[in-house]
């Protein structure tokens, strides 16, 4: 229960939601790790996991459920394995109002980073992106940075192009038989040759970014840092893994391998780091920084659906957050201290969204412009058939006054 009560915690002190108004959820489906399974005190059900239609089953019953219980409710998957999170998501988004907090959420949370860099001196959005093993959060990213450079003016196919990924066997290329359906659409040809390592990878297809989110430690070698900086001015390297220790490479190496020309962000914190006088404070592409503000503009305007242009949204409001101050130091993010106003300001963005594509069912309140500084949240009542009353919606009402 740590992984949903964690999430709904953030979305309290991150995004302002009433904690009333929220309820973790753990879908038990057993286990087949056999100390468990043999331990008398163990809490979960002492069986082996349910597959296939058993597993399908259970999981349409619950979505039904709370579609019935709580109709509009926004309903977050989280820690689900690869190969059940993609299908399940498929299956439904268009259905319910639900995401994927490890495809999506993850996904936008590094790319505010991209965001600043793209007019500066050696970033070019027309070079291409390594993303380095695991699939949720790699391919999540894949997806948002297609429909960002899809809304820059490149056509789908294009976009597409300019993302390269790695997993645990080589670069994925349209050569291999052995990919997952979720990989397939960025399986690229190319005339390299086999590419069995990420160096070779960085050799091959000489990205401006690199971005890690593999769950190992040290991914990212000397050989593979220095190679980027030969390639790129400003090397972006962004080593996403959490916690700090399976970092693919720390703040200090990229500062030093790069001879400090690199644009650090890692999933957990590092501390500001001294590189020949100069200090540099790197990025924290933590995903709390977007879904708690997501969650909010979602629930405020009671939409049916959640979408991937509301995380891209979110990510280019957190972006415009970055002031030239940040920049200078090296900072990717807004500081952490400021985290309502930005969850205040993403939700604005994402509500934005919701009435832009009629997915909203609150009506929209004058307050709830785009000069917005504030956000309130207050909680209706309803009187049920038999004269009780009862909590109602959580109404968020943004505030335009400075």
């Amino acid at each position: 229960m740590g992984i949903p009560v964690g999430k709904l915690a953030l979305y309290t002190a991150c995004g302002g939601i009433p904690p009333g108004q929220t309820l973790p959820i753990t879908l038990d489906v057993g286990t087949n790790n056999p100390t468990l399974l043999a331990d008398p005190l163990y809490l979960g059900t002492p069986e082996k996991r349910i597959e296939g239609k058993e597993y399908d089953d259970l999981v349409q019953e619950f979505v039904e459920a709370v579609s019935e219980v709580f109709p509009k409710a926004l309903l977050q998957f989280e820690d689900f394995a690869n190969h059940n999170a993609f299908r399940l998501l498929e299956k439904y988004r268009n259905e319910i109002c639900t995401f994927n907090d490890d495809i999506q959420g993850t996904a936008s949370s590094p790319w505010p980073g991209f965001i600043p860099r793209a007019a500066s001196p050696g970033a070019s959005s027309r070079r291409s992106h390594t993303l380095p093993r695991r699939g949720e959060a790699a391919i999540g990213i894949g997806d948002l940075v297609v429909g960002a450079m899809m809304a820059e003016g490149l056509t789908k196919e294009q976009a597409k192009a300019r993302c390269w990924f790695m997993d645990s066997k080589s670069l994925v290329d349209s050569s291999r038989t052995d990919l997952q359906d979720h990989k397939k659409p960025y399986a690229h040809k190319h005339s390299h040759g086999p590419v069995p390592t990420l160096l070779d990878a960085v050799k091959a297809v000489k990205p401006t970014a690199l971005i890690g989110v593999s769950g190992q430690a040290q991914q990212f070698t000397k050989e593979i840092i220095e190679e980027m900086a030969r390639l790129n001015k400003r090397p972006l390297i962004f080593a996403l893994s959490n916690p700090t220790s399976n970092a693919e490479c720390s703040a200090e190496q990229a500062y030093e391998l790069s001879e400090g020309r690199a644009i650090f962000c890692s999933g957990s914190p590092f501390p500001t780091y001294v590189y020949k006088g100069q200090t540099f404070v790197p990025g924290q592409g933590n995903n709390a920084y977007i879904f708690p503000g997501v969650g909010l503009g979602v629930v405020a305007t009671a939409s049916t659906r959640v979408t991937d242009e509301m995380f891209s949204e979110a990510a280019r409001a957190l972006a415009l957050l970055v002031t030239e101050e940040d920049l200078k130091k090296g900072a990717l993010f807004p500081p952490l201290t400021k985290i309502r106003e930005i969850s205040a300001r993403i939700a604005e963005a994402v509500a934005e969204v919701c009435y832009k594509r009629g997915l909203a069912t609150e009506p929209r309140r004058r307050t709830c412009a785009r000069r917005s500084r504030r956000c309130s949240i207050s909680r209706s009542t309803r009187i049920t058939s038999d004269g009780r009353r009862r909590p109602g919606r959580s109404v968020v009402r943004f505030d335009s006054r400075p």
